[in-house]
């Protein structure tokens, strides 16, 4: 961090003139551990899970989508295929159970602790040795309705204030998602002490991947971009168990989800990017890559004042 703020002081600009660029580039430097921080390899990874919850009529398309959007990305028909390639990243898409869906946190737990703890393990292991930067994404009909009872559990207030439209519902099938929301959050209340158990209670396969994703990246000194609201829910259970868990995370973006919003604001996050998107599959983590390369090209190729000739500040 200090050989970081060492150079951007030289650099050809007035202090502080690149704004959350340079905040990016200290980050990703104090982070990897390093000076030049460097992104030669970049990867996406978007974790797929089905959610018991979906039977409640709480999400506007039938829960079959998860799968057969997979097969999309592998084609490579999806938005975030096209944002791989631009960002000039690599794109892993981790199939979670997609045949056995979690149970129905309306009635009890999504998730066993075993099975909790085998999809973070598995999480864990996308983060292999050369990546250098991780985006992380989900696709999992249902996972807002999840998304949201994890924030409700985690951070009270009332369901609907963490419960938005996701694929695009409304009335009668808003009015279910908000009933489930309430129900889960009642049913599993016992568990509500300990984040982890928030996490299995209510949660599914791949938001409990994205977590152990989180956790190996801290590890490997690997920064994180988070994706949208189920994927920052992802890192709030982190959050809710050390306030430093996720301190090498940075927000993508800002997801059209009106709730993400709140938990932004609870992480003391800043998205870096807002065009009201809602996609996720980790699209808008995606596209923040290229955030993150610009920052970097910025502070590793800029002349110094020296050696372009350049006066510097008269006081």
């Amino acid at each position: 961090m200090l050989a970081t703020r060492e150079r951007e002081a030289v650099l050809t600009k007035p202090p502080g003139a690149l704004g959350r660029l340079e905040e990016i580039t200290e980050w990703v430097a104090a982070w990897q551990g390093r000076h030049p921080p460097n992104v030669t390899h970049a990867r996406i990874a978007v974790f797929a899970g089905n959610h018991g919850v979906a039977a409640k009529g709480v999400s506007a398309y039938p829960p079959e989508v998860t799968e057969q959007m997979v097969q999309n990305f592998v084609a490579g028909g999806a938005a975030v295929n096209q944002l791989t390639e631009l960002a000039d990243a690599d794109l892993r898409v981790y199939e979670m159970a997609l045949d056995a869906p979690t149970a129905d946190f309306t009635q009890g737990p999504a998730l066993s602790e075993d099975d909790c703890a085998k999809a973070i393990a598995y999480g864990m292991m996308s983060v292999e040795a050369g990546v250098e930067l991780m985006a992380l994404g989900e696709m999992g009909i249902a996972n807002t309705t999840s998304a949201a009872a994890i924030c409700h559990a985690l951070y009270g207030g009332a369901a609907q204030d963490w419960v938005g439209p996701g694929t695009g519902v409304s009335g009668d099938a808003y009015a279910a998602k908000v009933a489930a929301v309430e129900a889960g959050v009642a049913v599993n209340a016992d568990l509500r002490d300990d984040p982890l158990q928030i996490l299995r209670a209510v949660g599914g396969h791949e938001i409990a991947a994205i977590a152990g994703a989180i956790i190996a990246a801290r590890l490997a000194g690997v920064p994180v971009l988070l994706d949208g609201y189920t994927c920052t829910a992802a890192a709030a259970v982190l959050h809710a168990v050390d306030e430093h868990a996720i301190d090498h995370c940075m927000v993508g973006h800002l997801s059209a989800e009106p709730a993400h919003r709140l938990v932004c604001e609870k992480l003391d996050q800043v998205p870096l990017l807002a065009l009201a998107m809602r996609l996720g599959e980790g699209s808008g983590a995606a596209l923040a890559i290229q955030i993150v390369r610009a920052a970097l090209a910025c502070h590793t190729r800029m002349a110094s004042f020296e050696s372009a000739g350049v006066s510097g500040k008269a006081h």
